[in-house]
């Protein structure tokens, strides 16, 4: 799986925009063969930063992902949007998606 997180931050009059400007966008990588997940959060340290959770079941789902459509659409229009450069992590690591936490459970 290829796990992926970057932050976003928006320039400050395009803050409460930017979930529906990146609708399109979720909506149709979310539709894509490999997505495993694509979720959106706003954090509560940094304002108009926006945190982006994503998994690809393999690298080349990450491949296509990058090659699509509403991707290369999606980096077209960003840098007006965006009030610096995105920060990410990514990394291949074993697993198909989210499980159990072993230190908190609720049986």
């Amino acid at each position: 799986m290829i796990f992926i997180v970057v932050k976003f931050t928006i320039r400050p009059e395009r803050g409460e925009d930017w979930l529906g400007l990146v609708e399109d966008f979720t909506l149709a990588t979310r539709r894509e063969p490999g997505n495993l997940f694509f979720e959106w959060s706003r954090s509560v340290d940094v304002p108009n930063q926006f945190v982006l959770v994503e998994a690809f079941a393999s690298p080349e789902a990450g491949s296509a992902h990058v090659g699509s459509a509403h991707f290369k659409t999606a980096m077209g229009w960003m840098p007006g949007v965006i009030a610096r450069t995105p920060e990410i992590v990514s990394v291949d690591t074993p697993g198909t998606g989210w499980g159990p936490m072993g230190e908190l459970r609720i049986d």
